[in-house]
């Protein structure tokens, strides 16, 4: 089972939970899909996967995690405190710093919702941090060079020794997302 996080600002209406979700679907497993809104509240955005996490193995799946940006930074906490497989695509590295500048009124990017991002919510970011990874095998880390919100050298040197997907330009979003859907289904479902 899949336990989808997305990033900041975003929600499961991102092209890359959408596309995941009709992929999995294609393939019979659009029941082994989870993606909800996280809430604001870093605290809050892990106990509600935690949830997931937990009903997934109560139904006898195995859970792994597969996070874009600051669901990424979310990812490997999970990981790390549950023992999951995860994929991170351009992950937040160092989210308390790099969301700082955010602190305030936001909008979401696909329900236009407003919502404030406080300065509580960078000191729950903190109370995330995983210093180090453990079992590198369990992580795969995929990036574009042409990240234009987060530097991708963060991530290839946190997550050294894990499987490594570095691609020259794109962007952000992983433009080349729906090369991988299938790549990514296989890893985290085996």
């Amino acid at each position: 089972m899949i336990v989808y996080l997305h990033g900041f600002r975003s929600a499961p209406a991102s092209i890359k939970a959408r596309a995941l979700k009709a992929r999995m679907a294609a393939r019979g497993l659009a029941e082994q899909f989870w993606c909800e809104q996280l809430p604001v509240s870093p605290r809050a955005a892990i106990a509600l996967a935690e949830d997931a996490i937990a009903r997934a193995r109560a139904a006898g799946l195995e859970p792994a995690v597969v996070g874009s940006s600051l669901g990424g930074y979310y990812a490997t906490w999970l990981a790390e405190r549950h023992d999951l497989r995860a994929v991170l695509v351009n992950p937040a590295v160092v989210a308390p710093l790099e969301l700082g500048a955010y602190v305030g009124i936001q909008d979401n990017m696909y329900t236009g919702e407003r919502f404030e991002f406080t300065h509580a919510h960078i000191d729950e970011l903190r109370a995330l941090e995983v210093p180090a990874i453990t079992r590198a095998q369990r992580y795969w880390l995929m990036v574009e060079t042409g990240d234009e919100v987060l530097d991708y050298r963060h991530a290839v040197e946190k997550y050294s020794g894990a499987r490594q997907t570095v691609l020259e330009g794109g962007d952000h979003g992983f433009s080349r997302w729906g090369d991988y859907l299938d790549a990514v289904i296989d890893f985290t479902c085996p």
